[in-house]
């Protein structure tokens, strides 16, 4: 890159004028490098066989949760005894209305479809409308991520309602943060679900063993509880692939079990409970029960918990298939077994307890007991799984803290393992289930949890119809109006059993929504700090080629939070120590609202300054599903990025502008890993027939030597191209170092009293515990560099 062909600097304009003319025309964002990149994914499509093939094995991770609800839901509904039979069908008229307009309508039928190719939870949401508005608080995005494969946003007409409403949520930076919290608040309790559930699902079915021993003390089921969390919860890091081949069965037998029991109930005691189709004993049931009644909808409510899970494991399996296996197999089976368990409790209005394990035969007890525990476990393992997404998607939009996060299975990218949030987890479902011992304060507990999740999904649908879809206010207004009376109905129902356990997943949700608040704050701060003390292009250009220090041999890394600009910490390294390596390449790590990266589009890099400074930039982008590799494996990938453009720029600087991307086109066609070696050095042969069309005179400055080679038509000169890539390459056989910066994060003197809390001692104490930036990298010691440094924010 020639410094005067490039760089125009008007003497007449003042200083400021000078500095950002230079830094505009010199670090330019990475427009041309990323419109090379092109579309390499193509949808598939599933056949009839396959999507019936998925539609079994979804059975086994989206529906364990929702299945495992007629274990404690007439339980929760009836406390105490049951005075009207009346009640029972009024109590089993709510439960089949509620299957039918929260799971199989609003679920199923219309919020899956709002998946993030594919990608469900309520980042996936979000993620969806940060690419649709300009909502994200860290602002660490530009247009050249909008060129990915995988960032899908449709346009608008600036007058339609959509462009309204997208103008209405950028006004403001109140208005972000609120629908960032809104966000925060609905994962938070998504972790209490994940509490929760284990909790409720195992201790309900190990409390069979009390059904067919009356004698046997309730400590002894807890006891049998704990010991299947701890077992559960010591599992998790083998990954749910290792045993997922056992669930779709499990779940299956299950579902086909407690459907044949319903119909057995049904025949044996009384088939009069089926008139609790007709809506009219939900009115009734109201009308007699007056307040009890009301407050008896936090146990009905348990009928439809796993819902929201549903959604966020949508990863693994289509829309098609997801459906397909609720409308043939979950939702009839749990229509035959609620309507079952009804009929025996019209005769047998005593066992309300046990409503479940009573009203089965008894001689099949004992296996539906194995089937109903192993069928609970499957359950926990699908909300823990859950959980573990969510908290890897919190984590890479800055939103949770570096926690570890193991990849256990190589067929499925969604399939993780978080080992410090699942020994949380256990710790907290262990002290649920021993400190309330009783299913119905767990169920309230749990109820609140899954009512608030379903409200955030709610408001979230509500901006995805409008921005996303695009439909029309009307239908806007239609479902969020109807999900929300049948939602604050359950809402208030659970508002009465606050004291009653229902103030757990408060207590939980408000202590992780500190956290991640303060921790998404701490970096939001950071990433501004950062934004307003880098340093100017120009400076840099005033040390000279050799920057005004000794250039020493091998690569030096240096990781930075910023796509453009020169880092503050660049400039404090060399400040105090007079000495860099001769090649600096800017390391840019950032996640997008995508779910995954493809791997030819992941990396940009660009030149910073003239060839003889050897200052390179690259961005590595990933999506909020993407893992971080071991660091050989990022490193490689990163150089041959680098080799790569090194090749394209000296190719390019003999084509016209019309030239340029028809070439690349060309060579694209053949493949970008032709231009590679097997050892993922760049091949120093080059295909002229690629460009015989071009004539060109290259002015070719050599890393080591300064020469000019003049080539005929139809050839032209790779004498710079093969000089630098030699260097590069003896470079990076010198070494490569990886500086990172240590950074102490305080608030300023003048700060509110809030902000340093927030700041000095939450934030401070969350780095301290908190993974280092080397060990998310996997950068080995031996090569790492740590530049310490304090921001005041």
């Amino acid at each position: 890159m020639e410094m005067n062909s490039r760089v125009e600097i008007n003497e007449d304009t003042d200083n400021k004028g000078s500095m950002w003319d230079l830094d505009q025309k010199l670090d330019q964002p990475m427009d041309e490098e990323a419109g090379r990149l092109r579309n390499m994914y193509k949808e598939k499509k599933s056949s009839a066989l396959l999507v019936l093939r998925l539609a079994f094995q979804s059975l086994g991770v989206v529906y364990g949760d929702l299945g495992t609800s007629p274990l404690y839901v007439f339980y929760n509904t009836f406390p105490g005894k049951i005075e009207d039979p009346e009640d029972v069908i009024g109590a089993l008229s709510l439960i089949i209305y509620s299957l039918t307009l929260i799971p199989l309508l609003k679920y199923v039928f219309i919020v899956c479809k709002a998946n993030d190719n594919g990608q469900g939870g309520t980042f996936a949401l979000y993620s969806l409308l940060c690419r649709h508005a300009n909502i994200k608080t860290i602002p660490n995005q530009h247009r050249t991520d909008e060129e990915l494969t995988t960032y899908s946003r449709s346009k608008f007409h600036e007058q339609s309602f959509a462009a309204k409403t997208k103008r209405w949520l950028e006004r403001h930076v109140s208005r972000k943060n609120a629908l960032l919290i809104l966000v925060l608040v609905g994962t938070c309790m998504v972790i209490g679900d994940g509490i929760l559930t284990p909790a409720i699902s195992v201790l309900s079915a190990a409390g069979g063993i009390k059904v067919n021993r009356p004698h046997m003390s309730n400590g002894v089921v807890v006891v049998v509880a704990v010991v299947i969390l701890v077992g559960l919860f010591s599992m998790q890091h083998y990954g749910t692939d290792k045993v997922s081949w056992l669930f779709a069965p499990i779940v299956l037998i299950w579902f086909l079990v407690i459907g044949g029991i319903g119909i057995f109930n049904i025949w044996k005691y009384d088939s009069s409970v089926l008139k609790a189709f007709s809506p009219i004993y939900i009115y009734r049931y109201f009308r007699r029960g007056g307040k009890d009644g009301w407050t008896s909808l936090g146990g009905i409510m348990l009928s439809i918990t796993g819902t929201e899970a549903l959604f966020a494991d949508l990863s693994h399996f289509p829309v098609s298939a997801v459906q397909l296996a609720f409308t043939a197999v979950v939702f009839p089976c749990l229509l035959l077994a609620y309507s079952g368990q009804a009929a025996y409790l019209m005769s047998n209005r005593d066992h309300v307890v046990d409503a479940f394990y009573r009203s089965i035969p008894d001689s099949i007890y004992w296996p539906v007991f194995v089937i109903a525990t192993a069928a609970a476990i499957v359950a926990s393992q699908a909300t823990i799984t859950a959980t573990f997404s969510i908290i890897k998607q919190a984590l890479a939009l800055g939103c949770f803290p570096r926690v570890k996060v193991v990849h256990t299975s190589k067929k499925f990218l969604g399939q993780i393992y978080v080992p410090d949030i699942n020994w949380i987890l256990m710790i907290l479902c262990i002290a649920v289930t021993a400190g309330f011992k009783q299913q119905s304060q767990i169920g309230n507990a749990y109820g609140t949890a899954v009512v608030i999740v379903m409200l955030v999904t709610t408001l979230l649908m509500t901006l995805i119809m409008l921005l996303v879809w695009r439909c029309h206010w009307i239908l806007v207004l239609l479902f969020t109006g109807l999900s929300l009376v049948v939602e604050c109905t359950y809402f208030s129902a659970v508002l009465f059993k606050v004291d009653q356990g229902g103030w757990v997943p408060l207590v939980i949700a408000a202590a992780f929504l500190l956290i991640m608040y303060v921790w998404h704050y701490g970096t939001l701060r950071r990433y501004e700090f950062e934004m307003h003390s880098k340093v100017s292009m120009a400076w840099i250009l005033g040390l000279g080629p050799s920057l005004g220090l000794v250039r020493v041999p091998g690569i030096g890394l240096v990781y930075t939070e910023l796509a453009s600009g020169v880092p503050h910490i660049f400039s404090h390294f060399i400040t105090n120590l007079p000495a860099i390596h001769s090649v600096v390449v800017f390391v840019c790590v950032k996640y997008l609202p995508v779910y995954t990266v493809p791997e030819d589009e992941r990396f940009l890099v660009k030149r910073i300054g003239p060839k003889s400074f050897h200052m390179f930039r690259c961005v590595a982008r990933y999506g909020y599903k993407d893992l971080h590799k071991k660091d050989d494996d990022f490193e490689r990938k990163l150089f041959d990025s680098l080799f790569l453009f090194v090749r394209l720029e000296s190719m390019m600087e003999g084509c016209s502008d019309s030239d340029e991307y028809s070439l690349y086109g060309q060579q694209t066609e053949q493949s970008r890993d032709g231009l590679l070696n097997n050892n993922g050095n760049m091949t120093c042969s080059f295909i002229d027939t690629t460009i015989s069309s071009v004539d060109s005179i290259v002015p070719a400055r050599s890393p080591m030597h300064t020469s000019v080679t003049v080539r005929s038509s139809g050839q032209v000169s790779s004498q710079t191209e093969i000089d630098e890539l030699e260097f590069l390459n003896s470079c990076r056989d010198a070494g490569v170092v990886h500086i990172m910066g240590n950074t102490v994060v305080r608030a300023r003197r003048d700060s509110r009293f809030y902000k340093k809390i927030a700041i000095d001692y939450i934030y401070a104490f969350l780095r301290k515990i908190c993974r280092e930036h080397s060990v998310i990298f996997n950068v080995p010691h031996e090569s790492l560099l740590n530049v310490g440094q304090v921001f005041y924010v």
